[in-house]
């Protein structure tokens, strides 16, 4: 069995997620979009827009400052990607799409959902109906959206429920996001007639596909790390690794210091060095999975967004600080649009960081950052015991 270092492993996690792709000489533009799409395979959302929408970081962390108009146009009116289900709600790219047929098909899998298409589906049918005849279409579009449930984060009115009822099942999906609001229609008026006309494949074939796009993404993973890419869970996947192995389209590895199993992706390539700097969203494919971060970087990371204020060790909104190929500190940030100020609220440096060096080059990414942002300024709050060199730097 082969064997691979630590170090060697670390390297070609960072090159299959892009990190050692040259930086782009001009004008950024769908050319380096698609890239990175390429690379990554797929582009976590996330609500959370304290410091930035997360979608646009795994862009700027690789590319450098872009327009996010740009972006934001070739998301969502290229026809080159759609959103589902993936990890967690996803930009994907459009010819995955059959992929993910099999996971639509008859997937009613939130309770709420199943309490829906059990006892009103007659409600449920009628919410598709005006989608065909009104889409694309939001909550209060519909003629009867019903009422939220106050005091519950997942209290969604019965419109609302349709909706994402709908959605997950495959009989509507993403038109576009205006103001990160949904606009559903239906699949026919939205996903490209040649690839709805692509048969399903079948479920086993369709998974094991996922599973190489992952390892693809990932250069070298364990199972799980393979699995929760696309959250399948390790129990199904585990059968299909073993496959790809036999067929010779993943090669078992041994890491060191993994306790797991691991499996290259044949095509991996292992860079002499990763040079750069990047800020790194909480939920960036190099970092989204806690345990192969820790494994492969050191970097014990957990996101407090839900932890009380009073019980967080690090902040709110904590982006891992990538500098030539290790996790070396973290910064916990908010942009102060009215102040117009991107504001430090916790620096914290790695054990054994140099924390001039570190201080430094974060202090020019940050500038960078909230330039890219549209923030005149940046401000560190004295919180962590980088905040004084970072205070320093900048």
């Amino acid at each position: 069995m082969r064997q691979l270092s630590a170090e060697k492993a670390r390297l070609i996690a960072l090159a299959a997620q892009g990190f050692t792709d040259p930086a782009p000489t001009g004008k950024v533009d769908a050319r380096h979009f698609r890239r990175v799409m390429g690379r990554v395979g797929l582009v976590q959302l996330d609500s959370v827009n304290v410091f930035s929408r997360t979608h646009y970081m795994p862009f700027f962390s690789r590319l450098g400052p872009y327009d996010r108009a740009s972006l934001d146009r070739w998301l969502w009116e290229s026809g080159e990607l759609f959103e589902y289900w993936g990890h967690e709600a996803s930009l994907i790219p459009i010819d995955q799409y059959p992929l993910f047929r099999p996971r639509m098909n008859g997937a009613f899998t939130w309770d709420r959902f199943e309490q829906m298409r059990r006892d009103n589906p007659e409600y449920l049918w009628a919410v598709l109906d005006e989608v065909k005849a009104k889409g694309p279409v939001t909550t209060a579009h519909l003629d009867a959206p019903g009422q939220r449930i106050q005091g519950q984060m997942w209290g969604w009115s019965d419109g609302k429920v349709a909706l994402e009822a709908l959605f997950m099942a495959g009989y509507v999906t993403t038109a576009s996001r205006p103001n990160f609001v949904r606009h559903y229609d239906v699949v026919e008026r939205v996903i490209p007639p040649h690839i709805l006309a692509i048969e399903d494949p079948d479920p086993e074939a369709a998974r094991g596909q996922l599973l190489l796009h992952a390892a693809r993404s990932l250069g070298v993973a364990t199972i799980a790390d393979l699995a929760d890419y696309h959250r399948m869970g390790v129990p199904r996947a585990r059968p299909i690794v073993k496959q790809l192995v036999a067929e010779g389209l993943l090669v078992d590895v041994e890491v060191e210091g993994w306790p797991q199993q691991g499996y290259l992706h044949p095509e991996s390539r292992m860079p002499r060095r990763v040079d750069g700097s990047a800020l790194l969203s909480p939920f960036d494919s190099l970092v989204w999975s806690r345990p192969r971060t820790e494994r492969i970087f050191g970097f014990h990371y957990r996101i407090e967004i839900y932890v009380p204020a009073p019980k967080r060790v690090y902040g709110y909104y904590v982006l891992p600080y990538l500098m030539d190929g290790r996790l070396v500190a973290r910064v916990d940030l908010k942009a102060d649009r009215q102040a117009g100020r991107l504001r430090v609220q916790g620096a914290f440096a790695e054990a054994g960081a140099d924390k001039a060096e570190v201080a430094g080059r974060l202090g020019e990414d940050l500038r960078t950052t909230a330039a890219w942002l549209g923030m005149d300024d940046v401000e560190v709050v004295s919180n962590g015991d980088l905040a004084t060199p970072l205070t320093t730097a900048l």
